[in-house]
């Protein structure tokens, strides 16, 4: 049997004869999947932390980075010719023909461990979505004092069976249709995290904060929170982990570059206006005494039903979160296995099975043995760390640099042959240092929160 008919691409082809379906449109709504997640709501913490000139301009800064790597990363779909050359189907394959295999072992590693623990991520975020829908309807039943007090792990349990279903979509090129939906979800609950923040800016009739954000004992606790801060906004942008699988969803003609830097400007002007609005509109509702979490600022009470329904909107939009992080690694392993057993029965044989209101559905026994034990392990990481969420933002502070800038950064040099010290080599060196600097600055505020955490 064929390598292209197991659904695995021959990267030393340049066609490969896989049927691609994908616009800028479905680029878009696999993009805003991706980035806009629950992160987006604490950002109105981020902004409060560094005030009404720093806040702003630090979400406009990163929205440039940003942009500047997926249009260097773009570029890196082909090669050596961006255009006219051999596809490469996922970061690492990118990395490993322009830079060789000492990169590609430490991309590879930092790639796929960072999609691992995005994906446990999930699995935490949607458990406290689930709880707070349940203590807010607790709270509107029994009374404002009742005891509405449980824990996550059975819904943790829960997200992960939703995950283990739909785990088995075959890859990036079957999900268009539940990235959309999460797109729409993204934009409701930010919507709504952005309208309540309005609603109490009107309501207190003044705009909250100040030009050096909030007050702090100390000069260092300052610089902690200043640096946890950019962090945040930092690691709530980039996307480059998943750029290059989302590319190869995309048709051409146009040429697929093209599809794809479209498709990002779109998305991060789009990105960029709702973590404006939620930032900033959360810190002029609440200023000094800004959440961590935009939604829990307007308390578990009333309006119940929007919190309700902001939280569900978290929830279904993280159902497909959790799969634009997980089907690069599936993809990944799926493919390094029929390349070490090519005539196994167990990764080649597919079986058709009939469901109702759907067309035959072809299951392969590898593809649900290993996906569900992928599962259950994210499920199994996001019970087992009570400061998970702080020990991702040490990786995440330790991915940003290498995995958005280093590695476009230095395959642009090579596929373009930038000479050493022109302009264009200084330019892009000096951004390069800088976001260096930057992510070492997030870095340690990290680690500091982390030890803050284990102190209370």
């Amino acid at each position: 049997m064929a390598v292209h008919d197991l659904g695995i691409s021959d990267p030393s082809s340049p066609e490969d004869g896989k049927i691609r379906t994908g616009t800028v449109w479905t680029g878009i709504a696999h993009i805003i999947t991706g980035v806009i997640g629950s992160g987006v709501l604490s950002l109105a913490w981020s902004t409060a932390q560094l005030g009404w000139i720093a806040g702003p301009f630090c979400l406009l800064c990163f929205a440039f980075v940003t942009y500047v790597s997926a249009f260097l990363l773009s570029d890196c779909y082909r090669s050596p010719h961006p255009l006219t050359g051999a596809r490469n189907y996922s970061y690492m394959d990118a990395v490993r023909v322009t830079l060789g295999q000492k990169h590609t072992c430490f991309c590879g590693f930092l790639q796929y461990l960072s999609l691992f623990l995005t994906a446990a991520a999930s699995v935490l975020t949607t458990a406290t979505c689930v709880r707070a829908i349940w203590r807010s309807n607790c709270y509107h039943i029994e009374g404002h004092r009742a005891l509405c007090a449980g824990g996550n792990s059975f819904y943790m349990l829960m997200f992960g069976v939703v995950q283990t279903i739909f785990s088995q979509i075959p890859d990036f090129h079957n999900m268009q249709y539940l990235s959309v939906v999460a797109a729409i979800m993204s934009f409701t609950y930010s919507f709504i995290g952005f309208g309540l923040g309005f609603a109490k800016v009107i309501g207190n009739g003044m705009i909250k904060g100040s030009m050096g954000g909030i007050s702090v004992p100390s000069t260092a606790q300052k610089v902690w929170r200043v640096s946890q801060a950019i962090g945040d906004i930092a690691f709530a942008y980039p996307y480059s982990i998943i750029l290059i699988e989302i590319q190869d969803t995309l048709k051409s003609p146009p040429p697929e570059n093209q599809t794809m830097k479209r498709a990002s400007m779109a998305s991060i002007i789009i990105t960029t206006f709702f973590y404006l609005c939620c930032g900033c509109f959360g810190y002029a509702a609440f200023g000094d005494e800004t959440p961590g979490n935009l939604l829990t600022g307007f308390g578990f009470y009333e309006p119940y039903w929007m919190i309700d329904l902001a939280n569900a909107c978290i929830i279904l939009h993280l159902v497909g979160g959790y799969q634009v992080f997980s089907q690069p690694v599936f993809a990944f392993f799926e493919r390094w296995f029929s390349e070490k057993f090519p005539t196994a029965c167990f990764r080649n044989d597919f079986h058709s099975i009939n469901l109702p209101l759907l067309n035959s559905w072809k299951i392969n026994l590898f593809r649900i043995c290993f996906r569900t034990l992928y599962v259950a392990s994210t499920t199994g990481i996001a019970m087992l760390f009570p400061y998970f969420n702080q020990v991702l933002g040490v990786l995440g502070a330790v991915n940003f640099w290498p995995l958005a800038v280093y590695f476009p950064v230095e395959m642009y040099f090579v596929q373009r042959k930038i000479a050493p010290w022109t302009s264009k080599w200084i330019v892009l060196r000096v951004f390069s240092v800088v976001c260096l600097l930057v992510s070492m600055f997030a870095l340690i505020g990290s680690i500091e929160g982390i030890f803050s955490q284990k102190l209370k």
